[in-house]
């Protein structure tokens, strides 16, 4: 196994965990914050998507999905068109109202298939490359990469570790 393998294979993960923590919830359960300072399932879904698409479209200099498939029109959040998630601030995350499990899959599912198709065009000695000097040391595509999939996999957990909680509060009622 290559290191692009290996890539892939962490991608292809997230592509598991992501539908498994949308199942089966209602469109008010998705928005469920456990405390008001809490993330809900459908904003860590969101979040998570937003990242990997920002950053794989910047890596791949291509435009993001966001965009060019027209989910920023869809989704219609009180947000900055560029907005990821990242650092949003509590009254930020209570905003996000996009409750629909199909559109929050579809756009992971665009997204999924242009980070594929970008890894698609990599080689090993790619991911030594470096793609940002703002940090010591630089950050390497590697590097990136690997980041990408740590966070949406910890998000992903977050959302499966919150609908398992509302599927249990479910059945105690």
């Amino acid at each position: 196994m290559n290191g692009i393998q290996v890539i892939l294979d962490g991608f292809s993960r997230i592509e598991e965990l992501v539908p498994a923590a949308l199942a089966d919830l209602s469109p008010d359960e998705l928005l469920v914050r456990q405390d008001p300072d809490a993330n809900s399932v459908a904003w860590l879904i969101w979040h998570l998507t937003r990242v990997q698409d920002a950053q794989i479209a910047d890596l791949a200099a291509a435009e993001q999905a966001w965009k060019s498939m027209g989910w920023s029109a869809q989704f219609s959040l009180p947000y900055d068109q560029g907005a990821t998630g990242y650092g949003q601030s509590s009254t930020e995350v209570g905003a996000f109202s996009a409750a629909d499990s199909t559109m929050l899959l579809g756009y992971f599912h665009d997204t999924a298939a242009a980070s594929r198709s970008f890894l698609a065009t990599l080689h090993d000695d790619d991911l030594d490359t470096i793609v940002d000097t703002r940090w010591d040391p630089p950050v390497s595509m590697g590097t990136r990469l690997v980041s990408i999939i740590s966070d949406d996999i910890q998000h992903a957990g977050q959302a499966a570790y919150l609908r398992g909680i509302l599927m249990r509060s479910r059945h105690m009622q």
